[in-house]
């Protein structure tokens, strides 16, 4: 395969952007198994165990405990074929696609974040109804996040993990206290190949998705340390990670093991051991970002869906695509879509996109970004925003400052695998279904995209396309089956109390909402009887019947319980 500029795209950007529109590639011959997931360098200077970081970090990524008001799991933004697909505000079918006036105006399907704290309210109490918030970006999926290079739609989550924020190198502080012969020394931490660690120590100290203003990872450190795993939910005996800890007679893992105790089989003692550390927090609690973003990223390195059809179909089994999946496959070609989603890993936007490898040349750090025609540039720069500290989200722009103009609106190319269950689709959240994505690609985006062009309408492509991209689902994600089985958990539904349609803010929910608290039962590595639900199908109460899972109707049994027993904030 030999990688060619697009001229087209080259004299958009003027300079040669090198973004992921940049190259075009030939289909590969082997499937998703034949991509190796590059190992996070210096491991094992931190970790003792990783099969142990394996454990910890499953237990934290389905954690309530982890946010500051005992409701809300990384999990919860992740539940459902490692994305969202919860409607807010009674949204029906007649809703979508969005209007040109919904996009406009800044309009969002996202996930319901935390509460945000009633004012005079004491803690430990129950926040507020009406004010929980909203997420400003559609939760991509993490399943296969491990291939991608940078993580977050706009990249924000750097390759490097300097321990404490998302933003590798812009962060320059020495954010972990090591002993060094008998004294705790400060260091700075930088480990590569570990986006998925950047990522994972955002959202549990962000004050819309999961914290109260002003904690800190410390202050999260102290809470978790001396806590019981999953404590308030329940943990499935044959869960293909957490089943032999899981406690037999109630909730969470056995009462024996707490977080510290997972963390001291993980890490390397030097890490964790000295009761000293800094001002009012131990030298575990001073470190707990650094567990946790390492912890994290282990388990969802696990969460690898190479068994698809189309991957069969890659590995030499012809009869494993129907006709209709190999004729969408044929038009999935021809229109360019491989563009943007080549190769094993169906996009840019991987390790392999942006260093290069045998078979074609790197892009560099924003290979696999694109302007996708979704939404005026305006309303969200994508990699053209800046990061916690100042600096441009664009490496291609911080090299070169006449480029920088260049990158706003530019967002991340997703995998296409179990994109038939990750609905509602783009980081807005603005299509429901497949054959929405189709007609939107039809015609070009609804905005100036330099890569896209118009290539419709033909009736066959609306057939052919979506049952090419069904092709695309592993039936292990489908069914929850073993890496993809979980525990409990329960999650917020947001709607208003007269069953009216307000429009969703891009902050918080109407005043006024309601909020319920829907059941996702624990499933063990056997998965479940029934597959999920798409998100098309919740729209039209598919799924009701009990032949689909995850219809987010069931009670949550243990919601009062959860409610009545808040810890206080931190």
């Amino acid at each position: 395969m030999v990688a060619r500029p697009l001229a087209c795209y080259v004299a958009a950007f003027s300079v040669g952007l090198a973004v992921a529109a940049a190259v075009t590639r030939a289909q590969p011959a082997a499937s998703l198994k034949s991509v190796a997931i590059p190992r996070p360098s210096n491991l094992a200077r931190y970790v003792a165990n990783e099969q142990a970081l394996v454990v910890l970090g499953k237990a934290l990524f389905w954690d309530v405990q982890v946010s500051s008001d005992n409701r809300i799991a990384c999990a919860s933004c992740h539940f459902h074929a490692g994305a969202d697909h919860r409607r807010p505000n009674q949204l029906a079918s007649s809703d979508f696609p969005f209007s040109r006036g919904d996009m406009e105006a800044g309009r969002r399907v996202a996930s319901a974040g935390i509460a945000r704290r009633v004012a005079g309210e004491k803690e430990g109490r129950a926040h507020g109804l009406g004010v929980r918030q909203i997420t400003t970006r559609n939760a991509p999926s993490v399943i296969n996040a491990a291939h991608y290079f940078r993580t977050f739609w706009d990249g924000r989550a750097s390759n490097v993990f300097t321990g404490r924020t998302p933003f590798g190198d812009s962060d320059s502080k020495p954010n972990l206290l090591v002993e060094r012969d008998g004294q705790l020394v400060a260091e700075a931490l930088r480990i590569e190949n570990a986006s998925l660690a950047s990522q994972a120590v955002g959202p549990p100290v962000d004050d819309v998705e999961m914290s109260d203003p002003g904690r800190t990872w410390p202050m999260l450190g102290r809470k978790m340390l001396a806590a019981r795993p999953l404590a308030r939910q329940l943990v499935a005996p044959d869960d293909s990670v957490l089943g032999p800890l899981a406690n037999r007679n109630g909730r969470g893992l056995a009462s024996k093991d707490t977080y510290f105790a997972l963390v001291r089989a993980a890490f390397r003692p030097e890490y964790w051991k000295s009761p000293a550390g800094a001002p009012e927090y131990t030298q575990a609690e001073s470190n707990f970002s650094m567990f946790f973003g390492l912890a994290v990223q282990a388990y969802e390195s696990t969460l690898i869906s190479d068994d698809t059809p189309y991957d069969r179909f890659l590995d030499g089994d012809r009869g494993a695509l129907t006709p209709a999946a190999q004729a969408g496959l044929q038009m999935f070609r021809v229109r360019n879509c491989t563009q943007c989603h080549p190769g094993p890993a169906l996009t840019l936007a991987t390790y392999s996109g942006v260093r290069g490898d045998a078979h074609s040349q790197g892009l560099g750090p924003d290979g696999g970004f694109f302007h996708t025609g979704v939404e005026p540039i305006p309303n969200d720069l994508g990699l053209g925003g800046r990061d916690g500290f100042g600096r441009l989200l664009s490496i291609t722009g911080r090299n070169d400052p006449r480029l920088a103009r260049w990158t706003a609106g530019l967002f991340k190319t997703p995998d296409l695998r179990n994109v038939e269950l990750t609905g509602p689709y783009f980081h807005t959240g603005s299509k429901a279904t497949l054959e929405q994505i189709v007609e939107f690609y039809t015609f070009a985006g609804d905005y100036p995209a330099p890569s896209l062009t118009p290539w419709g309408p033909d009736p066959h492509e609306r057939i052919t396309l979506p049952a090419f991209l069904k092709a695309l689902t592993d039936d292990r994600v489908r069914f929850e089956r073993a890496p993809f089985d979980h525990p409990e958990l329960c999650v917020a539904i947001v709607e208003s109390k007269d069953g009216t349609r307000p429009a969703a803010s891009r902050r918080g929910a109407p005043v006024g909402a309601v909020e319920r608290w829907a059941s996702i039962p624990p499933v063990g590595a056997k998965g479940n009887r029934v597959p999920l639900q798409t998100f098309e199908e919740l729209l039209r109460g598919i799924g009701s019947d009990g032949s689909r899972a995850h219809t987010l109707a069931a009670p949550c049994p243990t919601a009062a319980a959860v409610v009545s027993s808040l810890q206080p904030s931190f």
